[in-house]
């Protein structure tokens, strides 16, 4: 046994649910992240890991370290280069690499960076699969020294890559359509060009250049006010659908022909049309937060639709037991049973590209009829007792319910209106989504329900 001498010391709260974030230079650091390589290195005990990073200014520095760290403790590193996160997962899934990690801080400030984790067949590896024992190893610095160091091999699956995304579409149905990207200076701005040579389509680019500082607006487009150059741009050059990717690329949010905001509920529902045209009798997975009109939709078409949790490792490990084909998410994360099971936008946008082409219709056209509710959106709410205001809604609003559950957080279904509540992993929050069949039920009840939560 050795134990790394160094004055390093690695804040544990870096470690998330899911991945590892915090600020370059603080929590964050060249050396952290060589102790976490060597950590694991040690834990996964496998003959390589691959290794990919996003464009972000910190992201070089940490990828060396992280490569040091796992070449010191013995394994082999394959450095992937820059690429995006559903790239790495590719990789991983593609070439059969034991273990890949991502360095990204996704959607975070410029400030931040971090690391995403897999294992083979890109399955995810969170702190209940390991991820805490890689903290808690690289926490302690308590390392067996090995006989030999490994050795580090560059590989480029860019190509490759390209090829895979395309797989999932018919490019000769595919129509000369306009269509805007916004990168928002992220990895889509590498990626979507090289797409977009094997399609007839007319590409206009938002912020295509790879500068991790965002100099134009943050790389996340899960808020509405860093859609708005997409919209605007949609509008002035009279494209036919458009979309912004987040940093590292993995989640897609979509822009109808009017430049109006296709939410992920209807990209969800649109991706699973286009799918089960294709493969009927699918299974399709929907976390609890979307549209009731997906499940109607999948089940009309003949699909199996089965409602989840949110959350990545959740939906993915649903998704393999089940062997369903396809999983959507409220945020932006569209998940695909031949991508080993994990998220990718641009195959969900390259399918919606798909839709449009084979339908000769709007976009806004082909969504109107499968969209049967009005939406909230997701409204945060700070609270001092989260555990007693979640009884005191279910006893207020339970009464003359359809339905209530607590798959995840809790769930009370009236019929013509529903909503669900669910906690923050990291601060005192409760969550609200809520939709209802008319414009005016949805506002009221959403005002109505927001007043509940917040009141002392």
């Amino acid at each position: 046994m050795n134990t790394d001498n160094s004055q390093t010391v690695i804040n544990p709260a870096i470690f998330s649910a899911y991945d590892i974030r915090g600020i370059y230079g603080d929590a964050m650091t060249d050396e952290v992240a060589y102790r976490i390589g060597r950590a694991a290195a040690q834990y996964l005990n496998v003959p390589e890991i691959a290794v990919s990073r996003d464009m972000r200014v910190s992201s070089p520095q940490l990828a060396a370290a992280l490569i040091r760290g796992i070449t010191d403790q013995g394994m082999n590193a394959i450095d992937l280069g820059m690429n995006t996160t559903d790239g790495l997962y590719f990789a991983v899934g593609k070439f059969n690499f034991p273990a890949g990690v991502m360095i990204t801080a996704s959607h975070n400030p410029a400030k931040y960076n971090g690391m995403k984790f897999c294992r083979a067949q890109a399955s995810p590896i969170s702190l209940e699969t390991g991820l805490a024992e890689i903290r808690d190893l690289a926490v302690s610095g308590h390392f067996t020294e090995p006989a030999s160091k490994g050795q580090v091999t560059q590989r480029d699956v860019t190509e490759a890559y390209v090829n895979h995304v395309l797989s999932f579409i018919d490019v000769n149905k595919i129509r000369p359509l306009k269509v805007v990207i916004d990168a928002g200076n992220g990895m889509a701005g590498m990626i979507v060009p090289r797409v977009f040579q094997r399609l007839p389509c007319e590409l206009v680019p938002l912020y295509f250049e790879l500068d991790g500082s965002f100099p134009n607006h943050p790389a996340s487009p899960i808020e509405p006010q860093n859609m708005v150059d997409a919209q605007k741009k949609v509008r002035e050059v009279g494209a036919d659908l458009g979309a912004a990717f987040d940093g590292d690329a993995d989640r897609m949010f979509a822009v109808d022909e009017h430049g109006n905001l296709v939410d992920s509920s209807m990209v969800t529902a649109a991706v699973s049309q286009s799918l089960l045209r294709k493969k009927p009798g699918s299974t399709i997975l929907y976390n609890l937060i979307v549209s009731k009109s997906v499940p109607a939709l999948i089940e009309r078409l003949g699909g199996h639709a089965v409602r989840t949790r949110v959350g990545h490792s959740y939906i993915k490990a649903e998704m393999r037991r089940l062997n369903a084909i396809f999983g959507g998410e409220h945020s932006g994360h569209f998940y695909f049973r031949d991508n080993w099971f994990a998220d990718s936008g641009l195959i969900a946008f390259l399918i919606l590209l798909e839709l449009v082409s084979v339908e000769n219709k709007p976009l806004s056209e082909i969504l109107t009829p499968l969209d049967v509710g009005f939406r909230s959106g997701e409204l945060n709410s700070t609270v001092s007792d989260v555990p007693g205001k979640l009884r005191a809604l279910e006893e207020h609003f339970g009464a003359g319910a359809q339905a209530i559950d607590h798959l995840d957080g809790l769930t009370i279904d009236h019929g013509n209106w529903w909503f669900n509540v669910r906690t923050s992993n990291t601060e005192p929050l409760l969550r609200l989504n809520l939709e209802a069949t008319t414009r005016e039920l949805m506002e009221e009840k959403r005002d109505e329900v927001l007043r509940f939560i917040r009141e002392k």
